[in-house]
């Protein structure tokens, strides 16, 4: 959710990083553009950052070091904290100032940078709407209060405030090599997050009289220091997260004494904060391969009860961290189990109320461990001794520990929606502890190198968690309807997250880049050359601070695969893929086949089982052959639930047939004469690029014995003209139908111009349902096949 605008004919200049125009050879000319290198559109290489996309002989980077001591005061709902900062000067600038983030600030109606958008009244509004929007008119209390600032000595500092961002003036100038330390006294009240939004506060339920708190984006922290744009202070609005180095933390948090607290790192003092047989359970979880409960839900029921007056503090420590947050209540069970990541033990934990208890207690932490095993597998290993994953109907990560939804009803069933969604969110957020908790992007100003790269290994980790898995992101056909919306209603991928309409923020830098990387990977590098070269860029840039250009350079770098035109259609422009069969001529001794015309027809089929993709991708379909893959749910079968029975027959489905028209039919051939060749069958197949964008063609041939054959056409077919296409083809058999994109890989927008012949029918369907009102973000609404299920079995 962040990032520079860096879009075609656009320039931009930031610390000596220079992102010009996209160069074209001849406007008007049909060839010779979309192949041609990026060229200075790409920053020019240099002693930090080298043409290869690897950190150069003098790269840098800044580090940060914290200690702070926390007070959650959850009568008042209010935090407070001082800590002491101790800030490393690894640059070759001598720096005058510091800049700090301030992101509670987003919440005061006074200091935030929220800046003003389009408003019209509304037909109806809520008195809490109302009451909303008067609460911003004048001072709402929210933000940060910056109580004291001084040195190392005790001596005053001087600041500024600007909106989110504060300006540290230094009593004298940091040279090189040097550090500064400084301690700060602030205290702010949290906001109600479900109320107000933004990423931490606290969520009230009025059923037990409790509170639920995530601590996070909450204390004073430095901004980005880096060789390509100096300061990266631009102003947090809510939207493009945040960008911050590494460094080591010490945080104290002083807590009512019954509240569980889960945080970035490890506890020092467990045994002091839990009973002795919560912290006996907390050994026995260091070595089991099954989830123990360390605080039962029994326990957990009992201290919504309580409310104890008294206090705890927890003492967290973690190295080598980008950030710290943590949550803290008394509604938490809590559960662990000891995961071996490439012969690592990895400590995979789960906090969560009784309201999620039937889904997290059976899924969260397995998955927890699932997705660091499998990031590893296509990344780095995880480096970390924790991962964790807290339900607080959110979503959003940090480094160690993210926040996640899934609520079941009150009787413990769940809608397979829920239990999907539950399953994703969890996946994705702890991913992020890759992208860019490790890899350490500038989410800011470029949302897609974190969104969409952990998008990307969300999907792959999801079609290794369940073969059936309903992945929304990842396959080419799942991103069309996006890629059809009017240009107008577009931003190429390389746009600051501030300036992408609303609407498309997901799409954009969430779901294109993930499809992006995939047809990559499957379909244009293969999966050898690509997961290789992928590989390397998270060994490269592990712990350090990577742009767009370093990623794009090591995958060329890495596979000898010259990519320069898919980062120039995909990433840079809004360009989209239709590539259309104009036209099919067959000739076999003086036979000559006119193009075929389609026309439609109706079919009886049968509606697809529930929450399964419509189309089964390539993907699915290779991981499938691979004999070198076990799927989650196969080497464990408690995996398993109604709905991993339920898709795959084994509970009873709507099996009812309904009528779908379906483009289909061919002219009758000519007669044939005598061929040239005897018995060979001679295509001549035309093709246009009606989209745009250059993408690789690929053919499916269907043979008159009900054979199929497929042929891949390189991208770089398109290399003389960019319009338009024609290849000659000579078969053995006849050819009784010719789709494009069978497997629907290359995200073709318009699929009713791909097919000559007999092309498969697609059925659709389209429901109507009421939101249930009120649920928490991932609650489990309305009806369930498993309740219904359940009420019919008597169980």
């Amino acid at each position: 959710m962040k990032k520079l605008l860096i879009a075609c004919g656009v320039q931009l200049l930031a610390g000596g990083f220079v992102w010009a125009q996209n160069p074209v050879n001849n406007p008007g000319s049909n060839h010779g553009n979309k192949f041609e290198q990026l060229g200075t559109t790409m920053p020019t290489p240099n002693e930090y950052r080298t043409a290869s996309g690897a950190p150069g002989p003098k790269y840098w980077q800044q580090r940060t070091d914290y200690d702070i001591r926390a007070t959650l005061d959850e009568p008042n709902l209010t935090l407070r904290g001082s800590e002491t900062v101790t800030y490393y000067n690894n640059s070759p600038d001598v720096l005058s100032f510091l800049w700090l983030q301030l992101d509670e600030n987003e919440h005061s109606s006074t200091k935030n940078a929220g800046y003003q958008a389009n408003s019209a009244m509304p037909r109806n509004a809520s008195v809490g709407q109302l009451e909303n929007i008067e609460r911003q008119r004048g001072e709402n209390g929210l933000g940060v209060n910056i109580l004291k600032l001084t040195d190392a000595a005790g001596n005053t500092l001087h600041y500024t405030i600007n909106k989110t961002m504060m300006r540290v003036e230094l009593p004298v100038p940091l040279k090189p090599g040097q550090k500064f330390v400084f301690n700060c006294d602030w205290n702010y009240k949290i906001p109600d997050r479900l109320t107000l939004g933004g990423r931490g506060g606290y969520e009230y339920f009025p059923e037990d009289g409790n509170h639920l708190f995530t601590i996070t984006q909450w204390y004073p922290r430095l901004c980005v220091y880096s060789d390509f744009q100096g300061w990266q202070n631009h102003q947090f609005t809510g939207r493009g997260e945040f960008a911050v180095g590494f460094g080591n933390f010490k945080v104290a948090m002083t807590v009512p004494a019954d509240h569980i607290v889960g945080a970035t790192g490890l506890c020092q003092n467990l045994q002091q904060v839990l009973t002795p047989a919560q912290f006996a359970r907390w050994n026995k979880a260091q070595t089991s391969s099954e989830p123990v409960e360390i605080v039962t839900l029994a326990e957990a029921k009992a201290a919504e009860k309580g409310k104890s007056t008294k206090t705890e503090t927890w003492i967290f420590k973690a190295d080598n961290v980008r950030d710290f947050a943590w949550g803290s209540s008394r509604k938490f069970v809590w559960d662990a189990m000891a995961a071996d990541v490439e012969g690592k033990k990895v400590l995979c934990m789960s906090l969560y109320g009784k309201e999620a208890y039937s889904l997290y207690r059976k899924y969260s932490s397995k998955a927890v461990a699932h997705t660091i095993k499998t990031y590893s597998k296509f990344t780095i290993p995880y480096p970390y001794p924790v991962a964790q994953s807290v339900e607080a109907a959110n979503g959003m990560e940090y480094p160690m520990i993210c926040f996640n939804y899934g609520r079941t009803e009150k009787d413990g069933s769940y809608s397979e929606n829920t239990k999907n969604g539950m399953l994703g969110v969890v996946i994705h957020e702890v991913g992020h502890n890759f992208f860019p908790m490790i890899i350490n992007s500038d989410e800011r100003q470029w949302t897609w190198m974190d969104e969409g790269l952990n998008t990307f290994v969300e999907y792959l980790t999801e079609e290794l968690w369940d073969n059936k898995f309903p992945s929304r992101r990842g396959p080419a056909f799942t991103i069309t309807d996006y890629m059809k919306l009017p240009k107008d209603q577009l931003e190429p991928i390389m746009t600051n997250s501030e300036n992408i309409h609303p609407a498309g923020f997901g799409p954009n830098a969430y779901s294109k880049p993930a499809t992006g990387l995939n047809m990559l990977r499957e379909t244009i590098m293969g999966r050898e050359l690509f997961d290789y070269a992928f590989k390397e860029y998270a060994r490269r840039w592990a712990f350090k601070h990577p742009t767009p250009a370093d990623f794009f350079r090591t995958m060329e770098d890495a596979s000898a695969e010259d990519l320069d035109w898919f980062w120039r259609g995909w990433f840079y422009s809004t360009d989209v893929t239709d590539i259309s069969l104009d036209s099919v001529k067959y000739a076999k001794a003086d036979a000559v086949m006119n193009s075929a015309r389609m026309r439609d027809t109706t079919v009886m089929v049968p509606l697809p089982k529930p929450q399964l993709n419509a189309f089964e991708d390539v993907s699915k379909i290779r991981n499938r052959e691979d004999k070198h893959i076990r799927f989650a749910t196969d080497a464990d079968t408690s995996l398993r639930d109604f709905y991993w029975r339920y898709d795959r027959g084994l509970e009873p489905v709507d099996t009812a047939r309904y009528a779908s028209a379906v483009p289909a039919s061919q002219e009758p051939l000519d007669d044939a004469t005598k061929a040239k060749y005897a018995g060979k069958h001679f295509y001549e197949l035309s093709f246009s690029n009606k989209g745009g964008l250059v993408m690789p063609i690929i053919v499916e041939w269907t043979y008159e014995d009900g054979t199929k054959e497929v042929e891949r056409i390189p991208a770089q077919v398109w290399r003389h003209n960019e319009n338009k296409v024609t290849k000659f083809f000579m078969k053995d058999k006849r050819v009784t139908g010719i789709k494009l994109d069978p497997m629907r890989e290359t995200a073709d927008i318009d699929e009713s111009n791909n097919s000559w012949g007999n092309p498969d029918a697609q059925p659709s369907r389209f429901q109507l349902f009421k939101a249930k009102q009120g649920a928490a973000r991932g609650q489990s609404t309305g009806v369930n096949p498993m309740q219904k299920s359940a009420e019919k079995k008597g169980f």
